[in-house]
């Protein structure tokens, strides 16, 4: 049997489908446990402004150790972000606790800027243009607007893959 399964999720911070997808995310989370390894992707769209700091963000809260907790708090505050922009981003990493001021300067600096480019030169390549998209054992599979029967055909991959035999099994 495998020991786990990656789950790309790309996934755009100002994007309210994420926002909804959010319960299937912590669905599969709490089905799975480490068994399931979700990872966060980065796609920010031109149509949202404040997308790419966003993205950069999480990329710091990652090194700080809470990249999920961090993205799950934007994205329940996606019209906030799209109102008033990065102080926001700001204010979801002091609520967190995180270091605020090697946040702005991340966001200053850049240092996540290839990161991001990376993630979303990769997405372009397998076919990814808009978000939610869910990539899990070679499958993409697009959310946007209508997450209906997703997060059951996500649990059918990984049942699937999680019962494979491995190599040397």
């Amino acid at each position: 049997m495998t020991d786990s399964v990656i789950l790309d999720v790309w996934c755009e911070l100002q994007c309210p489908d994420c926002h909804h997808a959010l319960d299937d995310v912590r669905a599969l989370r709490a089905r799975y446990g480490d068994r399931l390894d979700i990872r966060l992707r980065h796609f920010p769209l031109d149509k949202h402004k404040h997308s790419f700091a966003a993205a950069q963000a999480a990329e710091e809260a990652v090194e700080q150790g809470l990249g999920w907790p961090y993205a799950e708090a934007v994205l329940a505050r996606t019209a906030e972000l799209g109102e008033r922009g990065e102080p926001v981003l700001l204010d979801v990493a002091r609520e967190l606790g995180l270091d605020v001021e090697e946040f702005d300067t991340a966001l200053i600096d850049g240092r996540h800027i290839l990161i991001v480019d990376a993630d979303q030169a990769e997405g372009k390549a397998i076919g990814v243009t808009g978000t939610p998209t869910y990539v899990i054992g070679g499958e993409r599979l697009d959310g946007g607007a209508s997450q209906d029967g997703l997060r059951a055909r996500v649990e059918e991959i990984v049942d699937r893959l999680l019962a494979a035999p491995t190599d040397g099994a």
